[in-house]
């Protein structure tokens, strides 16, 4: 229940001061948020919702970013200009943040006790042993298993959805007023996600904390919010009850975004197509090496037995939550890592070639991965990373040949080529998936391993990758392996789906089979979280 004003921000301006000029982030932006009460901000990248959020506790870079205008109250207390004092009494204490990558928000070097502690230290002046004790506390109440063996843990030893836990943990140390949640469960399974947003949701009723929710996934809004504000182009375009704004959108850019889900189906695979790849019984098991000797004492089944194929033109879905084995299935299948049992591509088998045999077929079997920021060069400008490509694989005589090549694969997939000799940087994330797409499509495959390559992306990005790579398929009749955790995604894409657990297949089947009458509680539980629908005996009921 709401009670009170908690936040108010009034006409808000942020600019960012660059060697180009000035940027205006945020152009006066005005939402109030009560005690007890969530409010969503709702947009894509770049639309200013975490420059918005971030104002509240001033922690943007100063002097580069800068309020030309605009008021931030908070509880009674002005918080633009503030003194370093009354901001530090504040900032972790009655408001605390959890961003989207907490890979990235919690130290490599320290455990998880420790960084945990550290809040308490400084906030409630605990000695040593009461902030261990309200440690175990915060990480109980989380959810997160195996509380005393988790203290020493590292953040690299802990999984996605332990680490937001232990993120979650930390932002409650304090009790805030106001929870800050910016994309909190964006890179995180639907299962995880689902845990998560039903965490937040009990811990809100606990505590009687506001939340501000920054996302780009209206589903979640309908899950979280009572209001909802629709940001675009750093202003706020609409705002008002989450089911006044979802039912009846007044603005032409809210439509746009409720109409952005990834749609359509798969293509129809011809009745002749030839197989591209498979594999049987195929086994990725990794040694556990224990005791002075380094003797190996048991195995991870990373993949544990599966039979696939691939036919040209043909999709297939590979779904499951992290650690079930998606992404080790890619790798083996393109022979980047060791694996036991038949693998076939075009009809050769390439199991038991060595690596400088496979070499001539890489051209034939490519990746694109999750990550674009991470899988380009940034020292590399877009034609230097699709001409590495070309070179490696004696394709085109002459520097002419090659730019011709690179300008028509970067229209194929809807760049502008002029931007060539720019570098990722300067580029959205949506265009840095294309140029990740068009460094494979240049060599012109037959195979290719999409790897969870729109779980990073708006929902209407995600839409324009999906119906582009629906129809490079179409053109050039390749075979898809797509890995996701995303499974409206997967439904709008995949002609066939295989449903991984701990390294094993637990459904597999045609993808109107799969989604419409899955037949494992596995299965049920994860069309249930993704679709928002209960899992009901053997089938799903819309709730």
């Amino acid at each position: 229940m709401s009670g009170g004003r908690l936040l108010r921000v009034k006409d808000l301006e942020v600019d960012f001061r660059t060697p180009g000029g000035t940027v205006n982030a945020v152009k006066k932006i005005s939402f109030d948020l009560d005690k007890g009460e969530t409010l969503a901000l709702v947009g894509e990248s770049g639309s200013g919702k975490s420059v918005s959020a971030l104002s509240i506790l001033q922690l943007l870079p100063y002097p580069m970013a800068q309020h030309p205008g605009g008021s931030i109250i908070f509880d009674g207390e002005e918080m633009v200009g503030a003194p370093a004092e009354t901001l530090r009494s504040i900032r972790g204490n009655r408001v605390a943040i959890i961003f989207q990558e907490p890979m990235t928000s919690l130290n490599p070097l320290h455990t998880v006790e420790k960084q945990i502690n550290e809040v308490l230290f400084i906030h409630k002046k605990l000695n040593k042993t009461q902030a261990r004790a309200r440690t175990l506390e915060l990480l109980g109440l989380v959810g997160l298993d195996n509380v005393e063996q988790r203290l020493g843990a590292y953040p690299h030893e802990l999984s996605g959805g332990q680490r937001q836990r232990v993120m979650i943990a930390m932002a409650l140390a304090n009790e805030p007023d106001l929870l800050i949640a910016d994309e909190p469960t964006t890179a995180l399974d639907v299962t995880i996600q689902a845990q998560i947003l039903e965490l937040l949701r009990n811990l809100q009723a606990r505590f009687g904390m506001a939340i501000l929710f920054i996302t780009h996934d209206l589903g979640i809004v309908r899950k979280m919010a009572k209001r909802v504000c629709v940001m675009h182009e750093g202003a706020i375009v609409e705002q008002g009850d989450v089911a006044q704004i979802f039912d009846a959108p007044s603005h032409p850019y809210t439509k746009h975004l409720l109409e952005s889900e990834p749609s359509g189906a798969a293509h129809q695979v011809a009745p002749d197509a030839a197989t591209i790849m498979q594999a049987n019984d195929l086994k990725v098991w990794f040694p556990i090496k224990a005791g002075v000797l380094r003797r190996t004492v048991d195995y991870v089944r990373a993949v544990d037995g599966i039979t696939l194929e691939v036919r040209e033109g043909q999709t297939v879905g590979v779904v499951g939550e992290s650690g079930s084995g998606k992404t080790t299935l890619g790798l083996a299948l393109l022979r980047l890592i060791s694996s036991k049992g038949p693998i076939t591509f075009d009809g050769r088998h390439i199991d038991q070639l060595r690596s400088q045999q496979v070499r001539p077929l890489r051209r034939e079997m490519q990746v694109v991965f999750q990550d674009p920021y991470g899988s380009l060069s940034p020292r590399m400008s877009i034609s230097q990373i699709i001409e590495e490509g070309l070179r490696v694989h004696k394709l085109g005589d002459t520097p002419a040949d090659r730019d011709a090549m690179i300008i028509q694969v970067l229209e194929e997939v809807g760049l502008d080529p002029a931007a060539r000799h720019r570098y990722p940087h300067e580029f959205s994330g949506g265009q840095r998936q294309r140029v990740a797409i068009a460094r494979a499509m240049v060599l012109k495959p037959r195979f290719v391993v999409l790897d969870e390559p729109t779980s990073a992306l708006d929902r209407s990005v995600q839409a324009q990758i999906v119906d582009l790579l629906r129809d490079l398929q179409a053109r050039h009749k390749l075979a898809y392996l797509f890995i996701s955790h995303d499974l409206k995604v997967v439904r709008a894409i995949s002609d066939q789906v295989i449903v991984m657990r701990n390294g094993k297949v637990v459904e597999q089947g045609a993808s109107a089979q799969i989604f419409d009458s899955p037949q494992e509680a596995y299965t049920r539980a994860l069309m249930a979280a993704a679709f928002d629908i209960e899992a009901v005996g053997g089938g799903l009921i819309a709730t």
